[in-house]
């Protein structure tokens, strides 16, 4: 709140109550309340099982946390109607969503498929399983998760395209040129104590060899 102060941003009108925020908007249309679902339906089922990447979203004592999830088939699998696994594959060890789930265990994942405008949606439960079957039945070259996100699905439901229609996100091409490596940031984060073209140059060697 002071650094809103200190950016005059306090200026500012805010929505602080729900009546008022409902009439702003208005009623929701009828079919993005139809679209719920509380289990995977077999065409729900079908366009999970066709994304390879998932955004998940967690909240704890410290704050929320997005994190992207994916792998080289379906990002997750179906271990019931009403529950998915998500394997925690390698990462930086930070561990950001695991210690949320542990203290809090609400998540939301956001499924993409490339070429879909289309995305899909999943809110429920999680906990944080390490149990030696299924973690190795995720077993690929030999190597396997530490742990597995077990989902319990609250709802399912599609979300509006209209987001990716209007980023062109998947008709734009690559625009990924000019923007800083990730060693030119952590450069910037430590003051160039980490980071730098030594970071970028031995990036694709260490993936290669911690992917899973």
């Amino acid at each position: 709140m002071r650094s809103w102060q200190k950016r005059g941003l306090m200026r500012m009108e805010f929505v602080e109550d729900i009546a008022t925020l409902e009439a702003l908007y208005g009623e929701p249309g009828a079919a993005s309340l139809r679209k719920v679902v509380h289990r995977l339906t077999p065409l729900y089922r079908k366009w999970i099982m066709a994304s390879r990447f998932c955004i998940v979203s967690t909240v704890g004592p410290e704050g929320t946390d997005g994190s992207p999830r994916g792998d080289d088939g379906p990002v997750v699998r179906e271990i019931d109607e009403t529950t998915l696994a998500l394997p925690d594959w390698r990462g930086n060890n930070r561990i950001d969503t695991l210690r949320n789930i542990i203290a809090d265990g609400r998540i939301s994942l956001l499924f993409m498929v490339p070429g879909a405008n289309t995305v899909v949606r999943v809110n429920g439960m999680a906990k944080v399983t390490t149990d030696a079957a299924l973690c190795e039945s995720f077993e690929v070259g030999g190597k396997h998760p530490r742990s597995v996100i077990l989902i319990r699905i609250a709802e399912i439901y599609s979300q509006c395209a209209r987001a990716p229609m209007r980023a062109q996100i998947w008709t734009s091409g690559d625009e990924s040129a000019g923007l800083p490596t990730v060693g030119e940031l952590l450069a910037e984060a430590s003051q160039g104590e980490e980071g730098g073209k030594a970071y970028d140059a031995g990036w694709a060697t260490r993936a290669k060899k911690t992917m899973w």
